[in-house]
């Protein structure tokens, strides 16, 4: 069945009420829900539900919830194109090697070495395969983290492709939640987790932010790995402190050299120290504990 998004634009004090109630208003029906910033200069923020049936009615209730508000705005559908994604090949790129994993396609299965952790990816349109310097500096901090320390429970936040929540299962064999707040995303992860059997470790979730009740059964987390953008980090790191344990580590990536020092000082500022921070492409990976 198509899935179809409602979504409209307003400004972030507006689009954070509008989302505040459908999260509420929606939370029993279990659709995923999502804010994003579209254009910071004129501050426009895009508020998306994403529906699979009885949409004429879903809509309905969106513009009864916007004229309580007093907000009335005009919701506009897309509807998502069914592509079979883990159908999609990644022929033409290279594999790759961070520390002892191995991320390739079917194509390139023949390259693997002993000893490799290789993790298959056939979702060529998910972000998240190990070809950007971002998850590549992810997987090499994660290998010495893992290690170091042990984790018993895990988190990637903003899954994509679930190149690191596999990544994880494998290495740690712990029970790893993965979340993104696409769904496209998560069916994707799901996918890729049946492919590279640690499905029973690695549980999928559509969940935007870390509102979802889910993180509430799942936490506290020994580890939390997050590859997405600085800012969103910067948000995060007040929920991100009370969703992990004492002693418990941060991996955060999509971070530019520039914003480093800015995303380690909105982490500090919540009781989190420094640990070590890895270049790679003109990205960070950063190490952090509670």
């Amino acid at each position: 069945m198509a899935q179809i998004r409602l979504h409209l634009t307003a400004g972030k004090a507006e689009a954070d009420r509008i989302f505040a109630a459908l999260d509420a208003a929606f939370e029993d029906d279990g659709l995923p829900l999502a804010v994003l910033e579209v254009d910071e200069a004129a501050d426009i923020h895009e508020v998306s539900l994403y529906a699979e049936s009885d949409v004429d009615a879903v809509e309905a209730r969106i513009n009864d919830i916007l004229a309580g508000l007093d907000l009335p705005k005009q919701v506009e559908r897309e509807a998502l194109p069914d592509i079979d994604w883990v159908a999609r090949s990644l022929e033409g790129l290279k594999p790759v090697r961070a520390g002892r994993f191995f991320v390739h396609g079917a194509h390139d299965r023949g390259k693997r070495r002993s000893g490799d952790l290789a993790i298959e990816i056939e979702a060529g349109l998910a972000f998240g395969t190990g070809h950007h310097g971002t998850t590549a500096g992810c997987l090499e901090m994660l290998e010495q983290v893992v290690l170091r320390e042990r984790p018993r429970n895990a988190l990637d936040l903003g899954t994509g492709s679930a190149v690191l929540a596999i990544a994880l299962a494998k290495l740690a064999h712990i029970p790893v939640l993965a979340t993104d707040i696409d769904p496209i995303a998560v069916r994707v992860a799901a996918a890729n987790a049946r492919l590279n059997h640690v499905k029973a470790l690695v549980e999928t979730v559509t969940a935007p932010g870390l509102h979802h009740p889910i993180f509430a059964r799942r936490a506290p987390f020994d580890l939390i790995v997050a590859n997405i953008l600085a800012r969103p980090l910067m948000r995060l790191a007040p929920q991100m402190a009370r969703h992990i344990r004492l002693g418990g580590s941060l991996v955060l990536s999509g971070i530019l050299d520039r914003q480093r020092d800015a995303v380690i000082s909105a982490y500090v500022g919540q009781a989190f120290r420094h640990v070590r921070t890895l270049h790679r492409e003109g990205w960070v990976t950063i190490h952090l504990k509670r």
